[in-house]
């Protein structure tokens, strides 16, 4: 089996513990992609097979953050296309035609950002799967802007043209395209989620195997002080992921505006650099990394950027959310969790403190967040995670 991804970590972690079952299992496993990011991203002996600059497209992955960090809307959607992915793939293609020929893979499983595995699976007559790392494209999200879709399968389309295939149009749940699409596998959709949380149950064709998260192993967070979570409070995770920490300065302020209207009854964990929160009271820890799956057992909520793994993650622990997208599929995301009941959506931009402390107060003190956030629970666990996503790829080979 060979992974391939691009260098995310939360495109990586699913793969991760899919991995690791299909090893458990007598499977040869290994993953392909800039090797340096994978190194620090996968389990130490890890099989990596390079592919990929290692500096990057455009000039490297960390002068793409930083031009990336305050787009918003379909300005980062352009951006996303035409300065990441694209390239990416077209810098992508020759290592992963490599490692499929030195592997030898019976299947590979492309994530859906890495656009070079469909393109060299379909070129070497290897089937392939999709890794779905977030819902978003499944659910048709420029159903109500045609022109963004349209455009988007023209990016799709001009890169399929390069590699001599024919073009795709704007494909998932339900729509209609030509050709076809490197996001969509026609064979298996490995969909790390469950229609309790999606929403549209049934209108997904039968290859798209709702699995739930899988979680695999992380790099160790070491030092996190675990004696000063306060037994007395209910505590919050804020959490906005390791991309956007940057653009949160203003967040931040209305977090530490929430945390002293709440002092009495709330412990915030704010894991964010001390650079960019200032001086925080006594009874807010502040970290710049947490052990976010170790920590959550004992939270009673969280508040995050709607990103796809950190809202699963928490879900999978029944914890009800507060949600400030930002970007990309986030509002899509933050979307799902508020139509299932499981959470309240806050402006990032504009949040002010009284705002964000009676979204906290919502879902701290009333029961039905917490109810719809178990009900997902529950589906998240009965979908199988990694073990059912090896099943499934057990019978694609």
């Amino acid at each position: 089996m060979l992974f391939v991804v691009p260098p995310l970590a939360g495109h990586v972690n699913p793969t991760v513990a899919v991995g690791a079952e299909l090893a458990a299992r007598g499977h040869e496993v290994a993953w392909t992609g800039p090797p340096s990011a994978l190194a620090r991203l996968l389990p130490a002996h890890s099989r990596i097979l390079p592919a990929g600059e290692e500096g990057g497209p455009g000039g490297g992955y960390t002068a793409l953050h930083d031009r990336w960090r305050d787009l918003r809307g379909v300005a980062a959607l352009r951006f996303l296309w035409e300065e990441a992915l694209v390239p990416l793939a077209r810098a992508m293609v020759p290592g992963v035609t490599r490692a499929v020929r030195d592997f030898g893979p019976d299947v590979l499983v492309a994530d859906q950002q890495a656009l070079a595995g469909p393109l060299a699976a379909r070129r070497l007559g290897i089937p392939w799967a999709t890794s779905a790392s977030t819902s978003a494209e499944l659910t048709r999200p420029f159903g109500d802007f045609p022109k963004v879709g349209a455009w988007v399968a023209q990016q799709i389309g001009g890169l399929l043209a390069e590699f001599g295939e024919t073009g795709a149009g704007e494909t998932g749940a339900g729509a209609e395209g030509t050709g076809w699409d490197p996001r969509f596998s026609e064979r298996l959709v490995l969909v790390f989620s469950t229609p309790e949380l999606v929403g549209g149950e049934g209108a997904f064709p039968p290859h798209h195997a709702f699995v739930g998260p899988a979680f695999g192993a992380r790099p160790a967070t070491p030092g996190f002080p675990w004696q000063r979570l306060d037994p007395d409070r209910r505590r919050v995770l804020v959490s906005l992921g390791t991309l956007n920490q940057e653009a949160g300065g203003r967040f931040y302020a209305a977090v530490l505006g929430a945390a002293e209207r709440l002092a009495g009854q709330v412990q915030l964990v704010l894991a964010a650099p001390a650079a960019l929160v200032g001086t925080v009271p006594g009874h807010v820890l502040l970290q710049e990394r947490v052990p976010q799956l170790e920590l959550l057992p004992h939270l009673d909520a969280v508040v995050c950027h709607a990103g796809h793994n950190t809202v699963c993650e928490a879900l999978a622990y029944g914890l009800p959310l507060v949600l400030a997208p930002i970007r990309d599929d986030q509002p899509i995301v933050a979307r799902q969790v508020v139509e299932a009941g499981a959470g309240v959506r806050v402006r990032f931009g504009r949040t002010r403190a009284e705002e964000l402390r009676d979204a906290l107060t919502a879902v701290l003190d009333e029961p039905g967040p917490r109810r719809a956030a178990r009900r997902i629970q529950a589906s998240f666990a009965a979908a199988g995670g990694a073990a059912a996503a090896a099943d499934r790829l057990e019978k694609l080979s």
